[in-house]
């Protein structure tokens, strides 16, 4: 039976197709070192013969070199003729990120909330800063309120607000009233798609 190609190995560079893959299979299964090195010439040269732009002007073969490593999973091992890629090269590891080492005071509220309390804080007076400080005590609230299904008090939310700012916002829950956050029950969700499509055939 003739094999198909997706019942065999993947090819690692699909230019070179399947013949000079297993030749370069060959070649890394070859006991004899010296034996080994002389039919990596003998591929090489066939690779240039084939795709003599990979040639440069140096005629070094460089990348014809390179692309023999890749092939052979980096495991060829023969004197090269020039210095080759090496799978470090080929699959740098990423550089570590560096994390602020500064601890979250309440995570539910993550370090960027933090950030954006104090900008607030450092604003000067005025409506732009009376409706910054309403989203910001509200969004607060909101994320209180995925961690506390049963309901979130006002006054701890402003009061985490005053410390975050460093008590430059000072808010008095008995006068200043958060909106109630909450997540529908999954028969409230049902009911609401219902309606929503009843109210789509309407509009037909």
């Amino acid at each position: 039976m003739i094999p198909y190609n997706t019942s065999m190995p993947p090819l690692v560079l699909h230019e070179y197709g399947r013949h000079i893959q297993e030749m370069v299979n060959y070649c890394v299964g070859i006991p004899d070192r010296e034996e080994r090195t002389q039919c990596a010439y003998a591929i090489a040269e066939v690779m240039a013969n084939l795709f003599p732009d990979l040639v440069n002007d140096k005629a070094d073969g460089h990348k014809i070199w390179d692309h023999i490593n890749i092939m052979s999973d980096f495991m060829l091992d023969i004197d090269f003729p020039c210095e080759v890629i090496t799978r470090e090269e080929m699959m740098p590891k990423p550089e570590r990120l560096p994390y602020q080492k500064a601890p979250i005071r309440r995570r539910l509220y993550g370090r960027n909330m933090e950030a954006v309390i104090k900008s607030v804080a450092a604003m000067g007076n005025g409506p732009e800063k009376d409706a910054l400080v309403s989203r910001v005590a509200h969004h607060m609230k909101k994320l209180m309120s995925l961690q506390n299904k049963e309901g979130v008090d006002n006054a701890l939310v402003l009061r985490d607000l005053y410390d975050y700012s460093g008590g430059l916002i000072d808010l008095d829950p008995a006068t200043y009233p958060l909106q109630d956050f909450y997540e529908p029950t999954p028969q409230q969700q049902q009911r609401q798609g219902k309606k929503k499509k009843k109210n789509g055939n309407n509009g037909i």
